[in-house]
């Protein structure tokens, strides 16, 4: 029987949380090691484990997978979730660019200082009503389909999903101008593999509390 995959990070979202939405959406199970202390970290590091001094790691399929983006490319490829041929993955690509664009800013945003906090996460609600989200909305409009790549689940899906609902956590009726999104966020949460890793007891990881960001500071020293 193959292993599952093993999942080293903290206790919280952060870079992660889209390779569990991956592995979630694709139907495999994994398990977690939640690093807490500064020493578990340097023992990774110090075994080799961590190509660059990083985490994410992902122990699977006989090898250590480190760097977020390469690791979400692999998943994708491996559970048929990158499109059909070369100009499907195009799409794939700079449609996830895009969306990192926007959650980059959400993850890093419990880290800053309070004003700077309320600021940032006014500048999230601004650039998703008014560049991301207004860019998806003309995508689906325009292919005309359930889903933003051809006709079929994509990484691209599942990933404008977990942004839109990050975002709907800052600010609930994000959605407003957007019928189609609205729409695409119903039909997505209902895949059941993604339905059931939105329930309440899965390895699905709430948003940020200072506890998980003292843990992050404290772990990395930044």
């Amino acid at each position: 029987m193959e292993a599952k995959p093993k999942l080293y990070y903290f206790q919280g979202r952060g870079k992660m949380e889209s390779i569990r939405w991956l592995l979630a959406a694709a139907g495999v199970e994994f398990e977690e090691e939640f690093l807490e202390t500064r020493e578990q970290f340097e023992k990774l590091k110090n075994d080799g484990r961590l190509l660059f001094g990083q985490v994410p790691l992902v122990e699977m399929d006989g090898m250590l997978l480190t760097q977020t983006r390469a690791i979400l490319n692999y998943l994708a490829a491996k559970h048929n979730l990158y499109g059909k041929d070369l100009k499907e993955r195009l799409r794939i690509d700079m449609y996830i660019d895009g969306i990192q664009d926007l959650m980059m800013m959400i993850i890093g945003a419990p880290f800053k200082a309070p004003q700077e906090k309320e600021e940032t996460y006014a500048l999230i609600v601004t650039k998703a009503k008014t560049r991301y989200f207004p860019v998806f909305e003309k995508i689906l409009k325009d292919h005309g389909e359930a889903f933003l790549v051809g006709n079929q689940l994509s990484w691209a899906d599942i990933q404008l999903l977990e942004v839109i609902l990050m975002t709907e956590e800052v600010c609930a009726p994000v959605l407003y101008d957007f019928p189609l999104l609205q729409a695409f966020k119903t039909r997505i949460s209902n895949i059941p593999t993604i339905k059931k890793f939105l329930q309440p007891g899965s390895q699905r990881k709430p948003p940020p509390d200072s506890h998980y960001v003292e843990v992050v500071r404290t772990v990395l020293r930044i």
